[in-house]
């Protein structure tokens, strides 16, 4: 509040200030469906890009799931999520986004994203694994992450209400009287800027690329978990990490091209190193099987016999409008996909486990806020059905912008604190903690390897906030004894 003096001082007239900015910290599909639906509050969107570019969002080659056609209904696909996350989901969350996906994707279209149509003029439905039926809707072939990023870029550019602020790592949050209130951020040059804030949103992604192999992009790191684990919020499901099963083999490399699932719900087949199917006689849906199926069998196969091949040579139509994104990424490996089998391997993808948030995405700490896939509200379960994820993004960014745009700002008036991040990890050190989370948290578990390399990992001199996340990952998983979903422990006398 400012004060004015009128007619020589004697009356005081109280303004108020402009109510402080909502900060949205991340540039995906959620961060920015929620920027948008805030509207006409001031939002600050902050990006560690300059353009925006670099999340998870855009690398996303599947679409989204949605019951459109005629034979299909919200209930069967709550019946698929239910099952995929081996019915450790919320379950009313998977009944409210079911029912709302076919009004998201309305939505996105209002938004001038264009949906990939058959001959006759009708979106088309692929299938992925895990549905029982077609439900998935594309945007340009494999390619649909970055066109709904780029459609959403554009209104949020246009947007009078959003102030994008790009080249900024956000690493601490202010607090007062326990109530988020602010944000400080890095820039490139090391600067540090100062936000206040009426709510703070992260949006910040996964944790895909703490991992050895990963489809993700290298800032899925975690940070913006660390970051609200610093504010003292509240986790949950740490443990569950779900790993694609097709990811392009491709010795040495971290972040790996992700080969579509919708590649085997065209016909592909997974063999083995001897030509063998892979997943014959293993379960009833086949390739189609759930993630966490698929990618266990890949692994081991893997290991057993050093290779694992994706065929596709049964594929006929135009690869260049149905799968641009896995042609140009075979290709420029030397790999031509349509008369050469595809080496695969899996790789962290999603994590199911985050920040425990309610249907709205508050966090347990007030005035702070989780949406995408930094979030957890149970939707997901033990393990993600296929394209489930940027429908979470859309929808429950979307709910949570319209409740930041209708909730008073809180009231923080008393002494403040920061909750830092803290340092990151040297180089080599990073390396290493990728492999010893891959090795010790990957689709096959072990009890014993998890207990050891916990301690090993407690007793690192160098305690960056990677290392404390991982450490908070390995605890969740030794306190699960039995599997669930993509959190599979191995018998003690199994060779993994």
């Amino acid at each position: 509040r400012v004060a004015t003096h009128a007619g020589g001082g004697s009356a005081r007239k109280r303004v108020k200030h402009p109510r402080a900015p909502i900060v949205v910290i991340g540039g995906g599909v959620a961060g920015l469906a929620t920027a948008l639906a805030a509207a006409p509050s001031p939002v600050r969107l902050l990006c560690r890009a300059i353009d925006g570019t670099g999340s998870a969002s855009a690398l996303a080659q599947g679409g989204i799931a949605a019951a459109l056609d005629p034979g299909d209904s919200p209930l069967a696909h709550t019946e698929d999520t239910l099952v995929a996350g081996a019915h450790h989901n919320n379950v009313a969350m998977v009944r409210w986004l079911c029912a709302q996906a076919p009004e998201a994707i309305a939505w996105l279209q209002a938004q001038g994203v264009v949906f990939d149509r058959d001959a006759g003029g009708a979106l088309k439905l692929g299938r992925e694994g895990g549905h029982r039926v077609a439900r998935i809707v594309h945007a340009g072939g494999d390619a649909s992450g970055a066109v709904l990023l780029r459609a959403l870029l554009a209104k949020a550019q246009c947007a009078a209400h959003i102030q994008w602020r790009g080249g900024l790592d956000a690493d601490a949050l202010l607090l007062r009287d326990g109530v988020v209130c602010g944000v400080r951020a890095i820039d490139g040059q090391g600067r540090q800027h100062v936000i206040e804030a009426s709510a703070v949103v992260l949006a910040t992604g996964g944790i895909g690329a703490l991992f050895a192999c990963t489809s993700n992009p290298p800032g899925a790191d975690g940070s913006g978990l660390a970051l609200g684990m610093a504010a003292g919020a509240r986790t949950r499901d740490l443990e569950f990490v779900q790993f694609h099963p097709t990811a392009l083999d491709v010795s040495g490399a971290h972040c790996l091209p992700l080969i579509t699932e919708a590649l085997r719900g065209a016909g592909a087949h997974l063999r083995d190193a001897g030509g063998r199917l892979l997943m014959e006689g293993l379960h009833p849906l086949g390739d189609l099987a759930p993630r966490d199926v698929v990618a266990r069998r890949v692994w081991q196969a893997r290991r057993d016999d050093g290779r694992v091949w994706l065929d596709a040579s049964a594929i006929t139509g135009e690869w260049e409008s149905a799968f641009p994104t896995v042609l140009a990424a075979c290709l420029k490996h030397g790999i031509d996909p349509r008369h050469q089998p595809i080496p695969v391997t899996p790789a962290a993808h999603f994590h199911m486990g985050g920040l425990a948030v309610d249907g709205d995405g508050r966090t347990s700490v007030p005035g702070l806020y989780a949406a995408g896939e930094v979030a957890c509200n149970g939707v997901h379960g033990a393990n993600r059905l296929a394209s489930n994820s940027l429908l979470e993004g859309i929808l429950c960014g979307r709910r949570l912008g319209a409740v930041l745009a209708a909730t008073p700002a809180a009231a923080g008036r008393g002494e403040h604190r920061w909750a830092e991040r803290g340092s990151v990890l040297a180089v080599d050190d990073l390396s290493r903690l990728r492999d010893l989370l891959w090795q010790t948290a990957g689709p096959v578990r072990r009890t014993e390897s998890l207990r050891h390399y916990l301690l090993q990992l407690m007793a690192w001199p160098a305690q960056g906030w990677q290392a404390r996340l991982a450490q908070s990952l390995l605890d969740a998983a030794l306190q699960r004894h039995e599997s669930l979903g993509a959190h599979y422990i191995a018998a003690p006398e199994m060779d993994v």
